[in-house]
């Protein structure tokens, strides 16, 4: 039984087959999905998806579209998180320091995701790209109370601690399956079993052996079996402890 607790289901990427995406995920042993929302666009769509007995929403602010986001998105944000208690997080959202111009922006729209989510004590799920550090100080400073995601990790096993000490799980997918991630392998190795969740950020992030493929919910039992076999456990094990670290921080 495993839950693929980071996929996009919402975007159009699915549009034409998401019952056949879902059907294959279940039938690769995947009884649970959670979608985060990425703008204020989007959340319509990811709410509707929200209605299924399968799946769980956040919404949230993605700083990867900051172009499309608007100064009034977080008072909006606000108002849908109070209409909508059955959101489980705050999310998407974080830091992506690659995009260098809108570094500032984007600390001020995190910063503001981070105080609704613990004005409401919810968990953030949050993409961290090249800012581990500076993010994981920032937690400090903060001190969520429901913790929460690091989405897609690939910093060290340190790195992996500082979130873990925070009351933060840290999220495998593709890039753990990749050959060349040895130090994203090793923190992997380091995690204790209830310190990951597993995941595909589908559409995105394909797995190794996929590159140029539309990745898709199903994989996750993939991500498993590549995550057992780093740690050298069953894969029983592996999805047992990500499942139940899953329902811990989402709820069942």
């Amino acid at each position: 039984m495993l839950i693929d607790a980071h996929c996009h289901l919402d975007f159009p990427d699915f549009d034409a087959d998401r019952e056949a995406v879902i059907e294959r995920a279940r039938v690769a042993g995947v009884v649970r999905f959670v979608v985060p929302g990425t703008t204020r666009e989007r959340w319509p769509t990811v709410l509707a998806l929200g209605e299924r007995d399968d799946v769980s929403v956040c919404l949230g602010l993605h700083p990867y579209f900051m172009e499309t986001h608007r100064d009034a998105d977080t008072e909006a944000l606000a108002r849908a998180l109070d209409a909508h208690p059955d959101v489980v997080a705050v999310g998407e959202c974080g830091i992506d320091a690659r995009f260098a111009e809108t570094l500032g922006a984007q600390w001020s729209l995190f910063d503001a995701q981070l105080r609704l989510a613990k004005e409401r004590e919810l968990p953030v799920v949050i993409h961290c790209v090249r800012a581990n550090d500076q993010l994981a100080k920032r937690l400090r400073q903060l001190a969520l109370p429901a913790g929460g995601l690091i989405h897609a990790f690939a910093g060290s096993p340190e790195q992996a601690r500082k979130f873990l000490d925070l009351g933060f799980v840290v999220g495998l997918g593709g890039a753990a399956t990749h050959e060349r991630a040895k130090r994203l392998q090793r923190a992997v190795k380091s995690l204790p079993d209830d310190g990951y969740v597993l995941e595909t950020d589908s559409p995105d992030m394909p797995l190794a052996g996929h590159r140029g493929e539309r990745n898709e919910p199903a994989r996750v039992a993939e991500v498993c079996r590549v995550v057992a076999a780093l740690r050298g456990q069953a894969v029983e094990r592996v999805a047992e402890a990500s499942t139940t670290t899953a329902t811990r921080l989402f709820g069942g």
